[in-house]
C-alpha cells in the first residue's frame, strides 16, 4: 500500500522579538482534538506546493503563493498498526502570506510562541522534527509510531 501524499505549511511571524507558528486545532477527521500543521492530502495533478496553497486557504482563509514557500523537508510517517494511515509529508514554512487566519470547518488555527509549543497537545512525533524546521532547518526523517498509533516507536533522521 503506497503512503498517502501530505503537504504542511507553517507561517512564521515574529511579535515583539518573540517568534510564532501558526498551527491549528483539528476539529475533525484524522488528528481530531490535536493541535496539528495546517496542510492536508496531495491532489491526484497537484503539486506539493499548490497541495499546501490550497490547503492554507481552505483550512486558514490565508493566501500564501508557491514561490514563497521555503522547503523544509519530508517525513515519513509509518503506521505498523494501520498501513492505510501512513503518509509521506512534504513541509514547507512561509514567513508571506495575505489575510488573517479565521476559523474553518476543520481548523481553528491560532499563533503559538515557538519556544513554547503546545507539544502536550499534538501528535508525539512534533518533538523529532517540528523545531528543526521552526529554526530555518530542513529535515529528512522516518517516524514510526507504535501499535497505539499515538506514541513513536522510533525515529530515524536520513541523509539528504
Amino acid at each position: 500500500m503506497a503512503a498517502a501524499a501530505v503537504a504542511l505549511c507553517f507561517l512564521l511571524r515574529e511579535v515583539d522579538g518573540v517568534s510564532q507558528v501558526l498551527l491549528g486545532l483539528k476539529k475533525t477527521g484524522f488528528g481530531r482534538g490535536k493541535i496539528v500543521g495546517i496542510g492536508g492530502h496531495v491532489e491526484p495533478g497537484e503539486s506539493d506546493a499548490e497541495a499546501a496553497v490550497r490547503e492554507v486557504r481552505e483550512e486558514a482563509g490565508v493566501g500564501i503563493r508557491h514561490e514563497d514557500l521555503r522547503d523544509a523537508g519530508v517525513v515519513r510517517f509509518v503506521f505498523p498498526a494501520r498501513p492505510e494511515w501512513n503518509m509521506d509529508t512534504r513541509l514547507f514554512t512561509t514567513v508571506k502570506w495575505e489575510g488573517e487566519p479565521i476559523e474553518s470547518a476543520e481548523i481553528a488555527p491560532a499563533w503559538f510562541d515557538t519556544a513554547t509549543l503546545p507539544v502536550d497537545r499534538m501528535w508525539q512525533d512534533a518533538d523529532h522534527w517540528l523545531p528543526v524546521i521552526l529554526e530555518g532547518g530542513r529535515v529528512n526523517i522516518v517516524v514510526t509510531m507504535d501499535d497505539d498509533n499515538e506514541a513513536v516507536a522510533s525515529s530515524e533522521s536520513l541523509l539528504s
